[in-house]
């Protein structure tokens, strides 16, 4: 007899342990997919690199309309038409004009460098729309970039072509740092002046 009461005493424990094992198993699989939902929706898995970059500034094709080309300033069907030439490069490339000039001290010297700037993209029309947004910014590091250029250089075309590149790096950065873009591809001299 007392075979068949270890018998009936063991079988209620087994189902008790396999009941809390599908309990737990289940419980986990909540978990986990609760998890996996949190980090899809928070942007942690399931989004690649490209999907990140679609909002990004796109290269316009020559002939291409752009959907964020800022509004001219003229009224309606006043100056000509943008044409596209055939030739060079295949995208369209943009202007962004400072309206004052920059001036400023250079290092170690008594000597100034003014200069009137423009800035080029091939990105479409909010790179041009973020640079008129954040051009105090953009003004005040450049002004910085000036600062920290000597005399030497602003003598020579090399001295030129890395402080147009300076520049160039100097706007990416402050785009990017607002922006989480920086898309301009050149910075270009309308005037240059040395005192």
């Amino acid at each position: 007899m007392s075979d068949n009461t270890s018998d009936e005493e063991v079988k209620p424990k087994k189902g008790k342990g396999l009941m809390m094992k599908l309990l737990l198993g289940v419980g986990l699989l909540g978990v986990g997919g609760g998890a996996a939902f949190g980090a899809l929706q928070a942007g942690i898995i399931g989004h690649s690199e490209e999907a990140k970059e679609d909002n990004h500034p796109k290269l316009v094709r020559k002939g291409e309309e752009d959907p964020y080309a800022p509004k001219s300033e003229g009224k309606e069907g006043e100056g000509a038409m943008e044409v596209d030439g055939e030739g060079g490069s295949e995208y369209r490339t943009s202007y962004y004009s400072f309206h004052e000039e920059f001036t400023s001290n250079l290092k170690n010297s008594p000597a100034l460098l003014q200069v009137q700037l423009a800035a080029s993209t091939r990105r479409d029309g909010r790179v041009l729309i973020w640079m008129k947004k954040h051009e105090l910014a953009i003004r005040s590091t450049l002004l910085g970039v000036i600062a920290d250029t000597t005399e030497d250089e602003v003598y020579t075309l090399e001295g030129k072509q890395r402080l147009q590149k300076r520049m160039t790096d100097a706007i990416n950065k402050v785009l990017e740092k607002n922006e989480g873009f920086g898309g301009v591809d050149n910075v270009f001299f309308t005037t240059f002046i040395i005192q």
